[in-house]
């Protein structure tokens, strides 16, 4: 059963932390808005689109940012408490100060649990949206993919090449596919051009040219145009940029499962998605314990100390968790330790406040 305390400290927590949100990103809509207008404007963007773009821009963007947000309601209500010597009187009344923590815990629970199924399943969803208007509407020439020079593995066997995708055509130039087994190239298959056929999902060659590789002598088969089905889709050829975004957590790891065998030099780019999508909701707990740690304290400065202490803090974990992940995604850093790195430190971090504010 909660005490008076832990639903008096829990409404506090929740309640800041949901007004945090309904000031911060109705600011951050308009930010948006006011930077976009011109190509929303230019591009005759009809309303209704615009409107569902915001839509998916407030989830995308509430679960980029989540974590600051809670940290500084924490830190915002808990200095309001110190100031009002409200913390003392519950130290002063026999409650330890580990006791005192738990309502913070159970409403990092609540948060955490949240912001799992905020990444995991709603935030994908926006994340797609949020993308395909930006590439359509506001980033028009700015390429979502690798179009040139295109290589695959598709499977344990095969592998595929174009020279130029056409998103739009779903066709591609300069077709090529290998098929291999044990390590020996079993046949090769080379078109001038592919292209997918939406109404039955075969695939046309045009210039088509097979070579079965034999013994002694090749096998040569040619035909100046073939329809023909493949174990792939146009899909499989290039995923746009942003695809690990747009996943829920089932079907990320199951499309990381597929870009490892096809070779993808993606991968851990994908594994920092995957990751993120557990790191950022933990955080929860090391960002409210710090954010105790710093603001129960009653300082000569006030609240305003706490906050100014509280934002240096909080930017200095977004900081590290967008270097240390665009390090995992540009280089062979592990994307594990990228994202879970800056949990590490400042839960350390907490550990040592912790025990000085305890004192």
């Amino acid at each position: 059963m909660l005490s008076i305390l832990d639903r008096y400290i829990l409404k506090k927590y929740l309640g800041t932390f949901a007004l945090l949100l309904l000031l911060f990103i109705p600011i951050g809509i308009t930010v948006h808005l006011a930077e976009k207008i011109d190509k929303i404007l230019e591009n005759e963007v009809p309303f209704m689109i615009v409107l569902k773009y915001f839509y998916d821009f407030t989830i995308y963007f509430a679960n980029l940012l989540f974590p600051l947000f809670l940290f500084l309601s924490v830190i915002w209500f808990t200095s309001k408490l110190a100031n009002n010597t409200e913390i003392i009187a519950f130290l002063s009344s026999g409650v330890s100060f580990y006791r005192f923590l738990r309502p913070y815990i159970i409403g990092a629970t609540i948060v955490c649990i949240g912001g799992l199924v905020l990444g995991m399943y709603l935030a994908p969803k926006a994340s797609k949206g949020f993308n395909e208007f930006k590439y359509e509407y506001l980033s028009r020439g700015k390429q979502d993919r690798e179009r040139a020079q295109v290589y695959r593995q598709i499977n344990d066997n095969d592998y595929i090449y174009v020279s130029y995708f056409n998103v739009a055509k779903k066709s591609g130039n300069d077709f090529t596919l290998e098929h291999f087994e044990e390590n020996e190239m079993i046949y090769k298959i080379i078109a001038k051009r592919i292209k997918f056929n939406e109404n039955d999902s075969t695939y046309t060659l045009s210039n088509y040219t097979k070579r079965i590789i034999g013994e002694h002598n090749d096998i040569l088969e040619s035909k100046p145009k073939l329809d023909t089905t493949f174990a792939f889709e146009m899909e499989d050829l290039t995923p746009v940029e942003y695809i690990a975004e747009t996943l829920n957590y089932s079907e990320l790891n199951d499309f990381i499962d597929r870009e490892k065998k096809r070779g993808s030099s993606y991968i851990n780019r994908y594994e920092v998605v995957s990751n993120k999508r557990w790191s950022l909701p933990i955080s929860a707990y090391i960002l409210t314990i710090i954010a105790v740690a710093v603001s129960s304290i009653k300082r000569r400065g006030g609240m305003g100390v706490n906050l100014a202490i509280g934002i240096g803090i909080g930017m200095t974990f977004i900081f590290f968790d967008k270097i240390f992940g665009t390090m995992a995604e540009e280089s062979d850093f592990s994307p594990i330790v990228a994202t879970w790195f800056p949990n590490f430190v400042f839960a350390i971090l907490a550990v040592y406040l912790l025990r000085n504010a305890k004192r």
